[in-house]
Parts: structure tokens; sequence; C-alpha cells
């Protein structure tokens, strides 16, 4: 397991958990359903993170969640979103939905679309139980991010242009052109996961390709694009 006080680790794609069920192709950044590794249960709070490929009219049928913050990052295609609370709604390629499950909901996530949609799916330890359950969803143009990091959904009330989750974390996006560099900074006790959705990044000269996982501890790391890349960050307790 990767220690707090390590700068960063890399996770290559090959070495995550998989499962492909014929509709669905996912990988699992962190023990998840069948896969278990116990150096690979968590980090800080966040708990999952599934890099999943949904074929075509099919996808989750009904299914019950609690107690957990769940935000799905859509790469390609998009997934269409129905809930318990009467929630309905389409979050297409490089937009966001969060869904607070609080107390109890269930929902259901189909790709309607006639392409596979591509999407990370991370679960994040909420500060509480209970409570009352809630979706939202919000299009975030990757023109806005572009070089800069983007506050894609939050549990800190001074970001207001972002998502609310109830977990002291952030979920940011970027997008960086090949040989530019982007900065980040994990504060004391925090922790930072990073996966670049599309291509190779060097972190303080250390290659990872698209769809590898990158745990981040205490300190500064320079991320420099070797190719055109979309990189997802959550930074959290």
């Amino acid at each position: 397991m990767t220690d707090i006080k390590t700068k960063f680790e890399i996770r290559p794609f090959e070495t995550l958990g998989a499962a492909n069920l014929g509709w669905l192709d996912a990988h699992h950044h962190f023990s998840f359903g069948s896969y278990h590794d116990a150096a690979r249960m968590d980090w800080g709070a966040i708990r999952v993170w599934n890099d999943d490929v949904i074929a075509p009219q099919s996808g989750f049928p009904p299914h019950p969640h609690a107690d957990m913050e769940i935000i799905t990052y859509v790469r390609t295609g998009a997934i269409t979103h129905k809930d318990s609370l009467g929630n309905e709604g389409r979050t297409a390629a490089g937009d966001v939905q969060v869904m607070s499950a609080g107390s109890g909901i269930r929902h259901a996530e189909y790709n309607l679309e006639n392409e596979p949609t591509t999407l990370f799916q991370i679960w994040i330890i909420p500060n509480r139980t209970g409570g009352a359950p809630s979706w939202g969803a919000k299009p975030f143009p990757k023109g806005e991010r572009s070089g800069a990091w983007q506050i894609l959904a939050s549990g800190f009330d001074e970001d207001n242009d972002a998502l609310p989750i109830r977990t002291d974390a952030r979920v940011l996006g970027a997008t960086i052109k090949a040989g530019d560099s982007l900065e980040y900074a994990v504060g004391a006790k925090r922790h930072a996961y990073m996966v670049a959705a599309t291509g190779a990044i060097e972190i303080d000269g250390q290659r990872a390709n698209a769809r590898d996982g990158v745990a981040i501890g205490e300190g500064k790391v320079m991320i420099t694009a070797m190719e055109d890349a979309e990189i997802v960050l959550v930074d959290s307790r």
C-alpha cells in the first residue's frame, strides 16, 4: 500500500482488477466486487475508482446505494440516469453527475446510445452517514479547463460552481497540450488520486499512460503532457 508519506505511486492499467460481463468491461483501481487486493482497499476517503466501458443499449438495472458519494465522469458517449426520487437525466462526454446516496436510494444507469460509453465512476466516503439522498448533473466544457484545474465536484462551500458532494474532497479536471505542464499540491494529511482519461503524462519525470492510476501523497507534483491529455484528479481527506 502507498504510504501517505510517499510522494506518489504509479499503478499501471494492466495491474488493475478487471471484470468483463460482455455488456460491461470494467477495470478497478481499488478492491471492488470479486476483485480484492488488501493493498488497494482505498486511498484516504477514496473508496472506488472504476474505469467502465458500457456496450450500446445496455447498462446497470435498478440497484441500491447508501452512505456514499458517487461521482460519474463521462469520457465518451453518454449515460442516462433514473432513480427512486424521480430524477432522470442524460450526462454526455466531459460532463459530470453526482449522487449522494445518503440514507438510501435506488438508481439505474443505462447507455442508450448507439456507441459504447466510457466513464470513470468514483466513490468517496461521506463525512457522515444518513441524510436525504440527492442527485445532480452539470456540463463542464473542456475548453474552460485548458491548461488549468477546474473543480467539478466539491464538498467545500467556497466552490460555488462545482457540483456539491458531502465529503471533504474535490474532484478536478484539466486538459493539457502536449509539452505543457501543470502543478498540483497535496496538503498535509490529504490524499490525491489521478488518472489521465486520454494521453500519456509524466509526473516529476516518471511516465504514466492513459488510464494508469497515480496515488499521490503530501507535497507538490509537476504533471507534463507527453501527448494531449485529459486528466481527472480527486483530492480527499
